[in-house]
């Protein structure tokens, strides 16, 4: 009897899951034919599976959802969420994470071999059964169709929205009328004070492998994605467009407030899409601009903005965050488009302390630290760990191989221009 009864609720269970997942993939159908988005179809799959449901980008930014306050609080606790609240799906993985009673799972959505999106998944109170997990394979189905088709569109709209946002950069998108008119078609206003902020994915690093031109796309496409989510998170009015290979966002700033003093919404956004490098992220540079208080200095601010993201990546590296007013002497040699012409300026200053080896290197670093000290050279020996003797020596033999440094303050300029020279270039 006992066996008949096991036999008997085995059956049972089976024919209630497929109960489930037919009243699931008939809920999904409709959804999809009725041109539904993502929150119907996370709303659905949490009623009828009677779990919490996350549609997240491929690195765990959250699209849409259906998940109690409590379970998005038990992910938070397990350490699956970030501070900027992206999901760590990187840690989930397809295999589950236990939390408490309840599983957490992730299911790939994709079309045509491409990652589209995550459907991550919370059961509350027991482990993900494998009924639910083939309920939950219809669902990214489903999902993948309507990311599809929702991609279709956006890239027609982010292409137009960028091809007009270039001409306003280039003066040439019409009259302060037709322009804010236009821009109100996409929800944008640029006619409060903002900053022009550019951002670009670093190049590859020395040690990684070369990649596909169609990653690269990938990557580029994420990467704006993740920057218009952010910012339409802030303030809906924020203008953002992909130019390819870089992405270009307006943040608005407060009435004559100056970004390097006041730039807490650049960091906040900057902070936000980078998250924790986690899921497949890839670094990035930013250059913001100074202040535009209105639509004649938009392109003279998206010019600031492009320089200060290319020097500042060559004299900090990737991954920096540099305001055009940062930029100093910078700005100006940056300004000189001969690269030949700079690098013969740094041979007849620096002489044989432009040429990179060791001890150039280490005799130049000597140099900027007595630059910095104004040539007090006890200052400068302890600063570097010196003996006074030493450092004495090392002026003595810096003075040999580029003249008078301690008593001709232009040469002194001179040799300062050049170590930044050197800097920018690398």
């Amino acid at each position: 009897m006992l066996i008949g009864t096991d036999r008997g609720d085995s059956g049972g269970r089976a024919i209630e899951a497929l109960a489930r997942v037919d009243a699931l993939h008939t809920g999904l159908t409709q959804i999809a034919l009725e041109g539904g988005d993502l929150r119907d179809i996370a709303a659905e799959v949490a009623r009828v599976l009677e779990v919490g449901v996350l549609v997240t980008s491929t690195d765990g930014r959250e699209r849409a959802s259906a998940l109690p306050e409590a379970l998005r609080g038990r992910l938070r606790g397990q350490g699956l969420l970030d501070p900027t609240g992206r999901v760590r799906v990187e840690r989930i993985g397809t295999r589950g994470v236990l939390v408490g009673d309840g599983e957490v799972r992730t299911l790939r959505v994709a079309a045509a071999g491409t990652d589209l999106a995550r459907l991550v998944c919370v059961r509350p109170d027991a482990p993900i059964s494998p009924d639910d997990v083939h309920a939950l394979e219809r669902a990214a189905a489903v999902a993948a169709l309507v990311i599809t088709r929702h991609q279709a569109v956006a890239a027609v709209e982010h292409k137009y929205q960028g091809d007009f946002l270039r001409d306003v950069f280039l003066r040439r998108a019409g009259d302060e009328e037709y322009v804010t008119e236009h821009a109100d078609t996409f929800g944008w206003d640029l006619l409060r004070p903002a900053v022009v902020v550019v951002a670009e994915i670093d190049p590859l690093a020395a040690d990684e492998p070369p990649v596909a031109r169609a990653v690269r796309r990938q990557w580029q496409d994420r990467f704006a994605a993740a920057w218009r989510q952010v910012g339409h998170g802030i303030d809906p009015g924020i203008a953002c467009a992909d130019f390819s290979s870089e992405v270009v966002a307006l943040l608005p700033v407060a009435e004559g407030e100056e970004p390097v003093a006041g730039g807490d919404v650049v960091r906040r956004v900057v902070t936000a899409v980078a998250g924790d490098k986690g899921g497949g992220r890839r670094p990035f540079s930013v250059g913001v601009s100074r202040v535009a208080a209105g639509l004649d200095a938009l392109p003279d601010a998206y010019a600031q903005a492009r320089r200060a993201v290319e020097v500042g990546r060559r004299v900090h590296g990737g991954g920096s965050t540099t305001f055009f007013d940062q930029l100093g002497l910078h700005r100006l040699i940056a300004l000189i488009p001969d690269d030949r012409e700079l690098a013969a300026f740094t041979r007849d200053v620096l002489g044989p302390l432009a040429t990179q080896t060791p001890e150039a290197a280490g005799l130049r670093e000597t140099l900027q630290v007595l630059l910095d000290t104004n040539f007090n050279v006890a200052e400068a020996a302890r600063l570097q760990f010196f003996h006074y003797n030493t450092m004495r020596y090392r002026v003595a033999k810096l003075e040999r191989l580029l003249g008078p440094l301690s008593s001709d303050p232009h040469l002194r300029l001179d040799v300062a221009v050049a170590l930044r020279v050197l800097e920018i270039g690398g």
